[in-house]
């Protein structure tokens, strides 16, 4: 069996993605319990939704983030397995403010598609640990 334990620098990376998802938890009326993250490469992370999206009864969805890509609501397949993205935040960050994911869904869940895009957009590379960790400390968490 091979254990694969995360550096001093992913730790920190993975304490302030920590407290970001807190924050967007916190905006979207949910709670913590509701996210999972996966260290990757790339890192990234879903915030479980309640409710449904229009023109998808019975299909649970979430917000799914990655470091590349930053944010994108999704909904599960019916197989229960991968999950469908329907559109990407873009932007100029993968650390938008709490506020403006709120808005994203809400719009999504209003059926209004103004915001956001259809491709996935490449806000930044895989890569600069230290990077990631001032993105996700830039929103205020540590």
């Amino acid at each position: 069996m091979t254990a694969h334990f995360p550096s001093s620098d992913q730790h920190a990376v993975l304490a302030a993605l920590r407290g970001y998802l807190a924050e967007v938890a916190r905006a979207l009326r949910t709670g913590l319990e509701s996210c999972a993250v996966d260290p990757g490469p790339p890192l990234s992370a879903r915030v479980g939704l309640d409710g449904r999206l229009p023109g998808y009864p019975g299909r649970d969805f979430a917000l799914l983030w990655d470091e590349v890509h930053g944010w994108a609501i999704a909904v599960e397949t019916h197989s229960g397995e991968d999950f469908i993205v329907l559109r990407y935040l873009g932007g100029g960050t993968v650390t938008p403010p709490p506020a403006e994911l709120l808005g994203f869904v809400t719009a999504l869940r209003e059926d209004d598609h103004r915001i956001g895009q259809l491709a996935p957009p490449a806000l930044r590379s895989v890569g600069s640990s230290a990077e990631l960790d001032t993105l996700l400390r830039l929103r205020g968490v540590t």
